[in-house]
């Protein structure tokens, strides 16, 4: 059986493996909770907006004032919170699937420092740039 030198010690491969297996699960499981909080939060600040979303006030055409304009935006940024918790929902499908941080057109992993800023990105750099 193969041995590796680990700070001067040597190793056996499949304690390497084991090791690695570890702390790749380690990683994993701390990244689920983080995208677990990230959803929660999420779905908290779509509820506050649904509560300022149920008083819309009715203008005629032409009509309206600063309160339409807040209605509308919240509106929006609702709706961007909602396709943040979808793809939330996706990267945790993803993880228990054993396919988080692939990319979706090429195959290739996305880096880490990517997964760090958007761990719900189903893109690495190269394909999201080429998206553009």
């Amino acid at each position: 059986m193969a041995e590796f030198l680990v700070e001067g010690q040597p190793i056996r491969a499949w304690q390497v493996t084991q090791d690695f297996r570890g702390k790749v699960m380690t990683q994993m499981s701390s990244e689920r909770e983080r995208l677990e909080q990230e959803l929660k939060e999420t779905l908290a600040e779509i509820e506050q907006l649904n509560k300022k979303l149920e008083d819309k006030a009715d203008y005629g055409i032409g009509k309206g004032g600063p309160t339409i304009y807040e209605w509308e935006f919240n509106l929006a940024l609702r709706q961007s919170l909602e396709a943040k918790a979808k793809s939330i929902r996706a990267a945790l499908r993803k993880m228990q699937d054993g396919n988080y941080g692939i990319c979706e057109v090429c195959g290739q992993e996305i880096d880490a420092e990517r997964l760090a800023v958007l761990p719900h990105t189903t893109l690495c750099i190269k394909c999201a740039q080429a998206r553009r």
